[in-house]
């Protein structure tokens, strides 16, 4: 069995994406990033991808009339590099259930919540509005509804006192960094599979997982 081929989606300086990318540069890591594509020409991600020798490409979303037409040019993009299996990354669109079909459980999302809680924006100063004492990450099968789908990891990040939303933010994302590659890689394993709409991880995962945030 290969690596599980992957294409990341951007809208921006896709931090999660470098993220996969640097994890994928092991040679033992389960799966390759076959490219990085974005909806923005001017994504700063773009250039850390061809820095490192990963074919970037721009698919404008405004040089389309209709979302459809975007979409599948996207699709035919991803195909095209071998992609067969795809992660958004701070990806600023919000996708179609026709796209969502179309990559049926081979598609990926990373939130900055422990879903179901804080679905959508402003996550961190929801959680702390509400005076929360853990947040954290999130990543999940995409499904037509927004920020729903079965969830294959999670991370909790504490809320402190003195906690702004962009302290917060940061935090969560420095989890989300080690998270995402991780979710990835038990996907590529085969050891997180969806069942019923649920994400079943091999008992070795889960305590791996434990492991891994447990340290820090």
């Amino acid at each position: 069995m290969g690596k599980l081929k992957v294409g990341i989606l951007i809208s921006g300086r896709g931090s999660n994406m470098a993220a996969l990318v640097e994890a994928a540069q092991d040679p033992a890591f389960p799966a390759e990033v076959r490219c990085v594509l974005s909806n923005r020409p001017e994504a700063g991600g773009l250039d850390f991808a061809r820095e490192r020798g990963i074919p970037a490409v721009a698919v404008d979303h405004k040089a389309y009339a209709a979302k459809a037409e975007f979409e599948a040019a996207v699709t035919n993009t991803l195909l095209a590099h071998g992609v067969d299996f795809v992660c958004l990354a701070g990806f600023m669109r919000i996708v179609s259930p026709v796209f969502i079909e179309r990559w049926h459980n081979r598609l990926i999302n990373i939130h900055p919540s422990l879903l179901p809680s804080y679905k959508g924006l402003h996550t961190h100063e929801r959680a702390l509005a509400d005076g929360v004492k853990l947040t954290g990450c999130t990543v999940h099968f995409v499904r037509a509804e927004m920020d729903v789908g079965p969830i294959v990891a999670q991370a909790a990040v504490p809320v402190m006192t003195s906690d702004t939303p962009d302290s917060l933010a940061a935090r969560v994302l420095t989890a989300e960094h080690r998270l995402y590659p991780l979710a990835v890689r038990l996907i590529a394993e085969g050891k997180a599979r969806v069942t019923s709409e649920t994400v079943d991880i091999a008992p070795d995962a889960v305590d791996e997982t434990a492991r891994l945030f447990s340290a820090r």
